[in-house]
């Protein structure tokens, strides 16, 4: 184990993850653009230290649920990229068979739940997947991963209680970008810390700095060990900031220019802090780090190229699935 308590080829998993998931929406975003792939997205770029910092230690047979804004949860708990990029293409090869799109993307052979439209929807969906786990008697843990703007919906607040009273294998994650579509948390939430609500369910409340993957792992791996154990849930809160808008077109005429540029390749860029930590500790060479670049950059090409040459969903395939 190295000076940040993380071995090697987990600190290379962890590079990998950040990098893929950046390079996906960078990609997305400009095929978007371009007027090359249908419907909306909501991208992640700027927060793959959370989702990166929680998955790394899930098991396949854990679970996640997700949000609107679920490219990187997916990319970070094992789903194919071509299939994801299929899929927001709306292409048959997708994984959900390009019925699903951005929005809405499931794998659950990787324990991914679902994007989910609806904000705080997979909420309650991770509450139940924790309860059969529970009931079946599996070490297996959830992760609901939802924004700040779902940390006021009443489903979290039944959620919480619940799964507090049952001591359910469940870890909340609120990943706080500082806007709820344009509304600012501080204008639409009544504390200044979303973690500090924890207490009002008797479990453990978490604040973490979300551009921080190292401080991620730490408090997740905390999370979801007690979890794992049968003591029950935790609630993290990752302070954290999305470069993009709300949605792809978004103007973001609503955000600090300052604040946008010191996460978009500056000092409070996730996979630039993870970059300097590791080189300055000599944790990982420069060189390894190049050459997962190259290999990220290769298989996002190898999946648009697959998704614009796939077929679209056959018309008999209209009403299966549902």
């Amino acid at each position: 184990m190295m000076e940040t308590g993380i071995d090697r080829e987990t600190l290379m998993i962890m590079y990998e993850k950040m990098r893929t998931i950046r390079e996906f929406e960078l990609t997305v975003k400009e095929l978007f653009r371009r007027g090359r792939i249908p419907g909306f997205v909501h991208l992640y770029a700027g927060e793959e230290g959370v989702a990166t910092g929680i998955c790394v230690h899930l098991k396949e047979s854990d679970y996640i649920s997700s949000t609107h804004r679920g490219h990187g949860h997916c990319i970070a708990k094992g789903c194919d990229v071509k299939g994801m990029m299929a899929e927001i293409f709306g292409k048959a090869t997708g994984l959900c068979k390009g019925k699903g799109g951005s929005m809405h993307i499931a794998d659950f052979s990787k324990g991914m739940l679902g994007a989910n439209g609806i904000v705080g929807g997979g909420i309650s969906l991770a509450v139940g997947a924790a309860l059969a786990m529970k009931t079946m008697g599996t070490t297996n843990v959830v992760v609901s991963f939802f924004g700040d703007g779902g940390a006021n919906q009443g489903v979290l607040h039944e959620s919480l209680n619940l799964a507090a009273i049952w001591k359910l294998p469940v870890i909340f994650v609120c990943e706080n970008n500082q806007y709820a579509e344009t509304t600012p948390v501080w204008y639409a939430t009544s504390v200044e810390n979303i973690g500090e609500r924890a207490c009002a369910y008797n479990i453990p409340g978490v604040v973490v700095d979300g551009q921080d993957v190292f401080a991620v792992y730490k408090v997740a791996g905390e999370a979801i060990q007690r979890a794992r154990a049968g003591e029950g849930p935790t609630l993290i809160e990752a302070k954290t900031y999305r470069i993009s808008g709300h949605y792809e077109g978004d103007t973001q005429t609503y955000q600090l220019i300052e604040d946008i540029e010191r996460v978009k390749g500056g000092t409070r860029d996730p996979i630039e802090i993870f970059r300097k930590r590791v080189l300055e500790r000599s944790l990982l060479d420069d060189n390894a780090l190049q050459l997962v670049d190259q290999s990220v950059t290769k298989s996002i090409s190898e999946a648009v190229d697959n998704a614009e040459k796939s077929s679209l969903p056959d018309i008999r395939e209209l009403y299966t699935d549902v």
